[in-house]
């Protein structure tokens, strides 16, 4: 994930001051600093204008240059070509600065819109990763979060419709909705009405704002445009509910088992059809200690090999765990991600997000539980 290294704190009051004369270090800082712009301009002129003033200078006041000789005509190349080569890596150094503080400033966006998660919450261990799609780009139109309520950790998982700076600004809606609504609502189904509002809010702003000459209200503006959504709800007691509009349904990892956390068909991904007027949240039964459910999208599943094959996520989660009598999330998403850049070849086409939440309150071990009763998320709805 990234991460940012913040400064060392500042003491508030006055601007700082040199006493020890009158040059620059007497200066307020904010003076220091707004001089520097203008100085690296005359910095950044004066190397092409030395090197295109000795270039005219050889031209016109070395006798040499003046000869038709071969010598003078090699050497004379050589001075014109050293001129353009050092005018060429001035450049390209120009531009590698300014791309490495472009790539900060994305960096530092994107890690407030897709901030890394604490490594516990609430009593469960968590572990995110992504893997963007678009190269240079840190998260894509996938994403996620996990809020500790006091109507217990609510989880969020979405699949924005394709991906790059449209998906980015569609996830970054909808994620901050969810990161107030998840504390306001009692209801899971309030929550997911919340991000309905939200994303049909932020649609309509995009149109006006891509098609200005259609109106105040465009026709239409999410007939093209959809996230998909998983939202779950894990109680203190271990108690798991969970809407789904679209989105795969994640694995419950139990010891070495794996399967997946419900079978029930889901709703409608969130843009194209407004939500039923009744939402039942689907019981999927409680996660015991030490077992884990795993969070994905769409891109695990379909990301394909050279021969066109569809990746295993539910094999590649078994070997994570075989022969593991715990299940750590970081080993977890370690593994997954290790056999998909091999079976992509390191270029997936998709972008791929895994979300691993494991129950890390002491309990009987679950393999005990699982043979005494059955679990209720196994029915189909």
């Amino acid at each position: 994930m990234i991460r940012i290294k913040a400064g060392a704190p500042r003491r508030a009051g006055r601007a700082r001051t040199d006493s020890r004369g009158p040059g620059r270090r007497g200066l307020p800082a904010w003076l220091r600093t707004g001089t520097r712009r203008p100085l690296r301009r005359v910095l950044s002129l004066g190397l092409p204008t030395a090197w295109g003033t000795a270039a005219v200078s050889y031209k016109l006041a070395c006798p040499l240059a003046q000869q038709d000789g071969f010598c003078a005509r090699a050497v004379t190349s050589a001075v014109f070509f050293a001129v353009g080569a050092g005018l060429i890596l001035h450049v390209r150094h120009s531009l590698l600065r300014e791309l490495r503080q472009a790539r900060e400033v994305a960096s530092a966006a994107q890690s407030v819109l897709l901030r890394p998660l604490p490594p516990r919450i609430d009593g469960l261990d968590v572990a995110a990763a992504q893997l963007s799609a678009d190269r240079g780009a840190a998260i894509g139109g996938d994403l996620y979060e996990v809020a500790a309520t006091e109507h217990g950790v609510r989880v969020v998982m979405g699949d924005v419709r394709g991906h790059g700076l449209a998906g980015i600004a569609t996830a970054a809606a909808v994620l901050g909705c969810f990161r107030e609504a998840a504390h306001d609502e009692a209801r899971l189904d309030g929550v997911l009405r919340r991000l309905e509002r939200a994303l049909a809010r932020h649609l309509r702003e995009r149109a006006r704002a891509e098609h200005p000459s259609v109106g105040p209200e465009p026709d239409n503006p999410v007939a093209e445009e959809f996230v998909t959504v998983l939202l779950l709800e894990i109680g203190r007691d271990g108690e798991v509910h969970a809407l789904n509009c679209g989105h795969p349904w994640p694995y419950l990892l139990s010891g070495t088992r794996v399967e997946p956390l419900a079978r029930a068909d889901p709703l409608p991904p969130l843009g194209p059809f407004p939500l039923p007027p009744e939402l039942s949240p689907v019981a999927c039964g409680r996660l015991l200690p030490g077992e884990a459910v795993v969070l994905h999208t769409d891109g695990a599943e379909d990301a394909r090999d050279a021969d066109g094959r569809f990746f295993s996520l539910a094999d590649a989660l078994s070997e994570a765990v075989h022969d593991r009598p715990v299940v750590v999330p970081q080993v977890v998403l370690g593994s997954v991600f290790t056999a998909l850049l091999h079976h992509t070849r390191g270029a997936p086409t998709d972008d791929v997000a895994l979300l691993v939440l494991r129950n890390g309150r002491s309990g009987r071990r679950p393999s005990a539980v699982r043979a005494a009763t059955a679990h209720p998320q196994r029915t189909t709805h």
